[in-house]
């Protein structure tokens, strides 16, 4: 499979460098805005958005639908079946739309007004941030076959270029805000939805430009609106877990702590995701791979993919986890300068939550890549949604509040474990072998250079003396102990030979 191994290293540099640009971006992005804003209206943004998100969780359902059923096509090399895929997926995505609408606009409306802890001056301003929340995510929901065929077909070039602009549509709408001489959260809103709308647009032309397959027309097979259907409708039920967890615990912070407290939790979920993403964008480029292998029945390179995708992830999340972790007040102090209570805490928890969430990555894929998703998302949705009312109980008695994100750790790691032993049973995958080429490999590494990191910390007088020394050291230590513990024998003599080809390379061009 080497063209597809090149594919794939091409797709994912591709990405890098769309998630670099955008990290940066937006990391500055999120630091004017605080300051411009302040900590109340950022936590207003945070929470009045919030409970639109909460709503989207069909769409998040029928996202991972959309994806699957055009990869699944591509790699059957069926045409005609992908463009019925996506002509009905526009259909599915409009209605929902029209859902989202309607329950934002009366049981959003309802616990907006009944349950939210926003200071009576600045109701009027959430409102129209509600409102505007609102037409942002119905854009984001009209986006989602446009984005999908892009990825199917490979495209990562363009969806990375069209990333960048998105991310430096925002940061030019941060630089206008200073100079507004209106209330800067509504407009703030206004224009996040109006970067939506252009965005949109341009994703839309490309496709019917460049797809022969992406061009609406009406779909007769009533059987593949039932598949996609049938497929998202379980899917729900972890989309709308996720969501559930996610929003609803920064509902309940909103509740028992006030819009403080959900700028500290909104800060925490900005850093997280901005690195998370990274993995994301890995594991982008083989979710095509992973799907289409599975496609064409190549049960061995579907295996291998996806132990070296699973354990990967890891690594390369705990390369920006480890440094951040142990810096996080520092950091957020040079970056932020106004940092508010707990966001400390909790963007190191978050940062912890996320490392086994990246291994079960590849998982899922291969699940929903076979398309028996109802077992798995009715027991993954009882693991993510646990979240919910273990951190209300906690709150209503009154413990800490960075013990909602420590329950998170707990019931992630939980969900791995269950997960890896369910994959077993969907597809055979090796149990044993998961356990010796990903999570012993994993330990050993994440173990010894957490060790070697908070030692070298501790040496050194200074933050900026002791954030540069944590840098280094962690990402010589992970890199040594990657290559001589968490890659095998076939991994090591590949990634020599990829050195040895690109050095000999640089010499021929000098």
């Amino acid at each position: 499979m080497p063209s597809n191994a090149i594919r794939i290293a091409k797709n994912t540099l591709m990405l890098y460098v769309r998630q670099i640009v955008i990290m940066l971006v937006n990391l500055y992005t999120l630091r004017v805005v605080l300051v411009t804003l302040g900590v109340e209206d950022f936590g207003i943004y945070n929470v009045a958005g919030g409970i639109v998100v909460l709503f989207t969780f069909l769409n998040g359902a029928m996202t991972g639908t959309t994806q699957r059923f055009l990869n699944f096509a591509l790699g059957q090399n069926d045409t005609e079946q992908v463009r019925n895929v996506y002509s009905a997926s526009l259909v599915i995505h409009a209605a929902i739309a029209v859902v989202l609408i309607v329950l934002a606009q009366t049981v959003g409306l309802w616990f907006f007004h009944t349950w939210l802890n926003i200071p009576s001056e600045r109701h009027v301003a959430a409102f129209a941030v509600y409102q505007f929340s609102l037409m942002t995510a119905v854009i984001g929901i009209l986006q989602v076959p446009y984005r999908a065929t892009i990825i199917a077909y490979e495209r990562m070039s363009f969806f990375a270029v069209l990333s960048i602009i998105e991310a430096v549509l925002r940061l030019g709408v941060v630089f206008i805000l200073p100079v507004i001489m209106f209330d800067r959260l509504t407009i703030y809103a206004f224009l996040i939805s109006i970067t939506a709308i252009i965005i949109l647009f341009i994703y839309k032309i490309y496709c019917n430009k460049t797809f022969e397959t992406a061009r609406f027309r009406y779909c007769k097979e009533r059987q593949l609106f039932r598949q996609l259907l049938g497929f998202s409708g379980w899917s729900a039920f972890g989309s709308f877990s996720t969501m559930g967890r996610d929003q609803g615990v920064n509902i309940l912070i909103n509740i028992f702590h006030g819009v403080s407290l959900n700028a500290a939790l909104g800060i925490a979920m900005q850093v997280n995701a901005a690195i998370y993403q990274f993995v994301r964008n890995f594991q982008t480029a083989f979710n095509p791979q992973i799907t289409k292998s599975y496609a064409a029945k190549n049960y061995d390179y579907l295996m291998r993919l996806i132990l070296s995708t699973a354990k990967l992830s890891f690594f390369l999340m705990f390369f920006f986890v480890l440094p951040l972790y142990i810096n996080a007040d520092f950091v957020l102090r040079i970056w932020l300068v106004n940092v508010p209570e707990y966001a400390v805490t909790f963007t190191q928890l978050m940062l912890v939550s996320s490392l086994p969430i990246v291994i079960t990555g590849p998982l899922w894929m291969a699940i929903q890549a076979t398309g028996d998703v109802k077992n798995y998302q009715l027991i993954a949705s009882c693991f993510l949604f646990a979240n919910l009312p273990l951190s209300l109980l906690f709150l209503w008695l009154g413990f800490d509040p960075m013990w909602i994100l420590t329950t998170r750790i707990i019931l992630t790691v939980l969900f791995l474990f269950w997960l890896i032993f369910f994959v077993n049973g969907r597809i055979k995958l090796s149990i044993k072998d998961f356990f010796c080429e990903v999570i012993i490999p994993i330990f050993i590494v994440a173990g010894g250079a957490s060790f070697v990191t908070v030692l070298s910390h501790g040496l050194f007088v200074g933050d900026w003396a002791r954030l540069i020394a944590s840098c280094v050291v962690s990402t010589v230590s992970i890199g040594c102990l990657i290559y001589w513990i968490g890659l095998n024998k076939k991994e090591r003599v590949l990634f020599r030979n990829y050195v040895a080809k690109e050095s000999h390379k640089n010499r021929m061009l000098k």
